[in-house]
């Protein structure tokens, strides 16, 4: 059985904030919906604000976003990762495996 994959994003303002979403096209999505369509106007040269609501509205998010980390100059970090089960550390297991583990080694 394959695990799940999730995808996930950081923007780098301050604070930061963390998204995640089941997968990347769902992500490029809130992205655009939650931190580049929220974003106040004033923070914007004049000349971006059409072409970032044109992106948006025209289903290009994955632009949308990338022409917002340009003009904010806020940095977006995008992940995929696979959702960690129990199969991947039994209980049973982990002490044992811990023992092969750099920590356990010794000098």
């Amino acid at each position: 059985m394959s695990r799940p994959l999730v995808a996930y994003a950081v923007v780098r303002d301050d604070p930061p904030t963390i998204y995640v979403a089941e997968d990347l096209d769902v992500l490029q999505r809130v992205l655009a919906l939650r931190v580049v369509a929220h974003t106040e106007p004033d923070r914007l040269p004049a000349t971006e604000i059409d072409l970032l609501r044109r992106a948006l509205l025209e289903e290009r998010w994955g632009d949308a976003v990338a022409r917002w980390i340009e003009h904010t100059g806020i940095p977006i970090d995008v992940y995929t990762e696979r959702v960690a089960t129990g199969e991947d550390v039994p209980a049973e297991l982990i002490g044992a495996q811990l023992q092969f583990t750099p920590l356990f080694r010794e000098g």
